[in-house]
């Protein structure tokens, strides 16, 4: 078939009324292709389908012009000649009167209307042929859904896209669209329809242009969509939402100025109707009008808006005080909807029309309510209806101020020296002095509306100003009306405002008196230093004020709160805009003074006090924190002294509080904001100089030692953690120094291949021998894998010593280098020619006497050889129970980087732990187990049970991302696929008491394994887990192992994959949950067993029903459990099973 045939053919398809959407929608693609690879000519197609486009038969003929027409919307970046054109949009205008054929003349002028003039345009007369036939042959309201779309389409493409060509055909135009929406509904369409408008308010402009004549006729149709509302089903036209539809209608109202006589009286008259929706879209669209319309046209309208927003937030607001509202001065409230559109409204009409002002500032109500503030002295006697109304007003006074100078003015020429004289403040004379004593707050009230007032225009005008100091040319207000005003009160607010804060009245649990005291106080010390209304003294007095409070007021919690969150905003200010002469103020009066009280003895302020508010001001500025830093530096230096010297419990605790500080403030505050590596680099090279310069460190009693050991550690780690490789060498090699010096142990003895394990070696260390090995091995723990470790060798014997003498520290040192060490020798420029190999040979060297390369005979290199570690050391058992640890530990290293050896630790725990099973087991474990009494061999089994606990568990001490472990995508999942099965089977095997201990250990690998993983083996983990759950809760000391099966447990019955298995195995998960319901150890464990319950209500009928009884008897004890929470989980469980009789039997 050649190429033609192939073509008509498409044609003949695509013409067939037998034929599919999809076929023509393939038919469709292939003749353009054709087309566009230059295969077929536009000419030779349309002369070949001449007989479908011109055909009587309706039918065909319409598909004949939808075909051309799709294939030329396909077409539109192929280039035609003008001629092919003009042919073209003549044949589709003249279609535009075949109604039969309308859809395809519609989309085919679509088509040719959209083409960009690098591919050939039609011509202006050809545009305003297709319109004028649009407008003579198209009744639009007469066609379907589809139909009416297209012709929006079409009248909407050219008003956007060939303006010029149509804007002479004027009143038909007008008359024809009005007809054409006038009652349209659909939502799509009605999209279409508001731009049209909106096209032809920028296509008629002008007051002499049509429509400024037809205005009105269209208004009329727009108006009777507002406001939108959907009366069609929720689900239907889902692709327009009513937002969408709504704000296309709120463009079109404003589209136009033409349409403002009609529009703002129909806003207006429906702010009074009953539904809040309606409401709240009048006061957007009339917000958006406004700045569309201008002030001029909106001039007369405002009485109306003002009555309107006065109603909505003054006369009848709809706020409600938050339940916070307390801590922030108890006039926090949160606006309706309703009233936030308001409040909008009255911003955008102070913005457009400044005079608007003149109807607040002189409206009755309001000045009548602010001259009578002095009613209410006690704010807790304020009705909560005034509140809502002082807070309305503080707010509109605040949006009448914010705009610009000439409105604050007047804002202030108004209302302050009203709300000065209700506060009884006076203008302050030059000659009076600053100081304040008890005479100058004499003449101060009590008001808490003025006083709030007075706040909201203070921060109103702090607004101003610092909208003001951003601008390029910033303005001379100094002479301004406002700030003159308030430049001459200044001295007396402050006055007032320190009045405040210290009277009696401020002893209040909530005082919203403290509050605003501070707040004032607040704004006048943060107003740009261009704009600052207060003298440098006055401004010195806040600071000194606000710190006093800081440094002696802490007993009175409120207002030390506000005061330091005061200074932290002042502090934020002076960064954000630079003032030399208050930043030096700032620095000698609130720095200082804060830094002080961090190294100070003499201040009756807790240490926990002193320590957040240094952290507060620090972290304002870089400069700061620097400095706090330095103080606290010097804090330890002094209190670790006076520990280690006099044993001062007063210091140990202030000790600890300051290296907490360190590790969870300090540290965090540097690593987020990308500083310098100074910091932690000198805190830990500090610490080390301590240690060394102090020869006779011994901290007493153990308690005290031990706490503040542990802070110092976790500081050290969280220090060296953040520093570069660079810096960890230092810090490494300084602290190996230290080590050396120290004399902990003979060079000799560690460079000797014999092991370090014998009885006689574990040997008690001193007090500052404990300090130096558990601070070098937080230095360890905390290194990047790329840090090189001097002496490798001598650290790793060190480390392993330690670790039997019960050395935690030790322990994660041992599994961090065995996870960062490289695999291979790299050279001398990682870990000083050690390597990870090694490290692994001395360590199983070091244990049993033998390499790790080496195998025993009997175990085929599967395994380490663990019976001989036990021979070596059996005579000490906290030696054995503190060997397994540290192999846990190692293992979890070598698991974390996915290493093959964590295979042989895994094996030789597992054949210890089976070590009391009497099969397979060798003479030498049978000597063993004839050494050790019942009690000892209980210890170690538990202990190698909890070895996996430790392999598998999430560690916040080390091996973790903090401090950069070396972690393998899927580590977790994999471990548990491979050990699961070994447990499986050794479990099946063993004696009671064995299996005992397999299951815990299982617990611990299943409880710390991803749920995903669990999931598509919960056929086989469930009877299992049941199993476990039912041996390890009958010791209470398992309840958190118990309960850590139980969410897995609960993770299962959640998922449908593991609904399957959990129905396999109904009867014995309803038994093992309902006796757990019953569980008086943990409240937890009876919560989530009850919760299991109600999942397994949701497993198939036939497997549960028969259980519904048991489940409905046990659950009616659980209604009267102690705790209120099992209790609900009870009601939701009963009602979840009772509704189990009414379900069929479906699958």
């Amino acid at each position: 078939m050649d190429d033609s045939t192939k073509w008509v053919k498409h044609i003949e398809l695509y013409v067939n009324s037998s034929t599919t959407p999809s076929q023509q929608a393939a038919s469709v693609d292939a003749i353009a292709a054709l087309v566009k690879n230059d295969m077929l000519t536009l000419e030779t197609l349309v002369r070949e389908m001449e007989i479908y486009l011109t055909t009587t038969d309706s039918i065909i003929r319409s598909r004949g012009i939808i075909l051309l027409a799709e294939l030329l919307s396909q077409l539109t970046l192929k280039p035609f000649s003008d001629s092919s054109l003009h042919s073209l949009i003549g044949f589709f205008t003249e279609r535009l009167a075949d109604w039969k054929a309308l859809r395809g003349a519609i989309v085919g002028c679509l088509a040719l209307l959209r083409r960009k003039i690098d591919v050939g345009i039609v011509t202006d007369i050809e545009v305003k042929a297709v319109a004028q036939s649009y407008l003579r042959n198209i009744p639009v309201q007469s066609l379907g859904q589809h139909e009416r779309k297209l012709s929006y389409e079409l009248m909407e493409c050219l008003l956007d896209c060939h303006a010029g060509a149509v804007r002479d055909l004027g009143d038909e135009l007008f008359d024809v669209i009005c007809e054409a929406i006038d009652g349209e509904k659909d939502p799509q369409c009605l999209l279409l329809v508001f731009h049209i408008v909106e096209s032809l308010a920028h296509l008629y402009p002008g007051p002499s242009g049509p429509l400024a004549n037809f205005a009105e006729d269209l208004f009329e149709i727009l108006g009777c969509y507002f406001p939108i509302h959907f009366t069609h089903p929720k689900g239907e036209d889902d692709d327009v939402k009513r937002e969408e539809l709504s704000r296309a209608l709120m463009i079109a109202f404003a589209s136009t100025p033409f349409f403002e006589p009609f529009s703002i009286p129909l806003l207006l008259e429906k702010l009074s109707s009953s539904l809040p929706s309606a409401k709240v879209e009048s006061f957007r669209y009339i917000s958006y009008c406004t700045a569309k319309y201008g002030p001029d046209r909106m001039a007369k309208h405002a009485q109306a808006l003002w009555a309107s927003v006065k109603d909505a937030t003054y006369i009848s607001p709809e706020s409600t005080l938050l339940m916070d509202s307390e801590s922030i001065g108890g006039m926090n409230f949160q606006y309706s909807d309703i009233m936030t559109q308001a409040y909008i409204l009255l911003q955008e009409v102070i913005r457009q029309d400044g005079g608007f002002i003149s109807l607040i500032i002189e409206d009755n109500d309001i000045n009548i309510f602010v001259n009578f503030l002095d009613q209410y002295k006690d704010f807790d006697d304020i009705p909560v209806q005034v509140k809502q109304r002082l807070h309305a007003v503080g707010h509109i006074l605040t949006v009448c101020a914010k705009p610009s100078v000439a409105l604050c003015n007047k804002v202030f020429e108004r209302f302050f020296p009203l709300l000065m004289d209700a506060l009884g403040l006076s203008v302050a004379k030059p000659s009076e002095s600053s100081y304040l004593d008890e005479d100058c707050f004499s003449s101060v009230k009590y008001n808490f509306g003025a006083l709030y007032l007075c706040i909201e225009l203070l921060a109103a005008c702090r607004y101003l100003t610092v909208s003001l100091d951003d601008c390029t040319l910033i303005p001379d207000v100094s002479h301004q009306t406002w700030c003159t005003m308030l430049s001459s009160f200044s001295k007396s607010l402050v006055k007032a405002f320190i009045f405040l804060i210290r009277s009696n009245n401020a002893d209040k649990t909530h005082s919203a008196y403290v509050y605003f005291g501070v707040k004032g106080l607040q704004i006048l010390a943060t107003f740009p230093g261009s704009f600052l209304p207060v003298s440098k003294s006055i401004y010195d007095k806040i600071l000194v004020e606000l710190v006093s409070i800081v440094t002696y007021d802490m007993n009175r919690t409120l207002s030390w709160t506000l005061a330091l969150k005061a200074l932290v905003e002042i502090s934020l200010f002076i960064d954000k805009s630079p003032d030399s002469e208050k930043a030096a103020s700032f620095e000698s009066i609130v720095v200082e003074k804060i830094v002080d009280l961090t190294s100070s003895d003499y201040s009756a302020m807790p240490s926990s006090l002193k320590l957040q508010a240094a952290f507060d001001i620090g972290a304002t500025r870089k400069v700061f924190m620097l400095r706090v830093a330095e103080g606290l530096d010097e804090a330890i230096s002094t209190n670790l002294s006076a520990v280690n010297d006099h044993g001062n419990l007063e210091s140990h605790e202030l000790l600890v509080k300051l290296l907490d500080t360190y590790s969870n403030k300090i540290f965090p505050w540097f690593l987020e904001i990308g500083g310098s590596e100074e910091i932690p680099l000198s805190f830990a090279l500090s610490i080390w100089d301590k240690i060394e310069n102090s020869r006779s460190f011994s901290i007493s009693p153990p308690k005290i030692g031990s706490d503040l050991l542990g802070a110092t550690i976790n500081a050290m780690k969280k220090a060296v953690s953040t520093c570069s490789k660079e810096s960890q060498e230092i810090i490494i090699n300084k602290a190996f120094g230290v080590l050396l010096s120290s004399k902990l142990f003979a060079i000799q003895e560690f460079e000797s291949d014999s092991s370090i394990l014998k009885a006689e070696g574990l040997k008690n260390s001193s007090c500052r021998d404990e300090w130096l090995t558990s601070l070098f091995a937080s230095v360890v723990t905390s290194l990047r894998p790329q840090t090189s470790i001097p002496h490798g060798k001598m650290i790793l014997q060190l480390f392993i010593t330690n670790l039997l003498n019960g050395h935690i520290p030790s322990a994660h040192a041992l599994g961090s280098m065995v996870n960062k060490l490289p695999l291979k020798d790299p050279g001398s420029n990682f870990s000083k020619n050690f390597s990870l190999d090694e490290a692994l040979d001395m360590i199983f060297c070091s244990f049993i006497g033998t390499s790790c390369s080496d195998s025993t005979p009997g175990n085929e290199g599967s395994e380490i050889d663990f019976s001989s570690l036990r021979l070596h050391t059996i005579e000490i058992q906290s030696v054995k129970l503190n060997t397994i640890n540290g192999l846990a530990w190692i293992g979890k290293g070598l698991l974390m980087r996915g290493h093959e050896k964590v295979k042989d630790i895994t094996m030789t725990l597992l054949s210890f732990l089976t070590l009391n099973s009497n099969a397979g087991v060798s003479r030498e474990v049978q000597d063993v187990k004839e050494v050790c009494d019942e009690d000892d061999m209980h210890q170690l089994m538990k202990c190698l049970g909890d070895a996996f606990h430790i392999i598998m568990s999430d560690s916040k001490s080390c091996l973790n991302r903090t401090y950069h472990a070396t972690i393998r995508p899927l580590y977790k999942q994999r471990f548990f696929s491979t050990i699961t099965p070994i447990l499986l089977s050794l479990a099946v095997k063993s004696e009671l008491s064995v299996r005992y201990m397999l299951y815990r250990a299982l617990a611990h690998v299943v409880s710390n394994t991803p749920l995903t993983a669990i999931l598509g083996e919960a056929k086989k983990l469930v009877p299992v887990l049941l199993d476990c759950l039912n041996m390890l809760s009958k010791d209470v000391l398992n309840k958190e192992i118990v309960y850590d099966i139980l969410l897995v447990m609960s993770g299962i019955l959640m998922n449908k994959n593991g609904q399957e298995a959990a129905a396999d195995n109904a009867p014995g998960t309803v038994n093992q949950l309902i006796e757990l319901t019953t569980y008086s150890h943990v409240m937890a464990i009876r919560e989530t067993a009850i919760q299991c319950l109600v999942a397994m209500s949701e497993l198939p009928y036939a497997r549960i029903y028969p259980l519904r009884t048991q489940v409905l008897q046990a659950i009616s004890k659980a209604l009267d459990d102690p705790k209120r929470v099992v209790r609900q989980e009870a009601v939701r469980c009963r009602q979840a099973w009772s509704s189990t009789s009414s379900r069929s039997l479906q699958f």
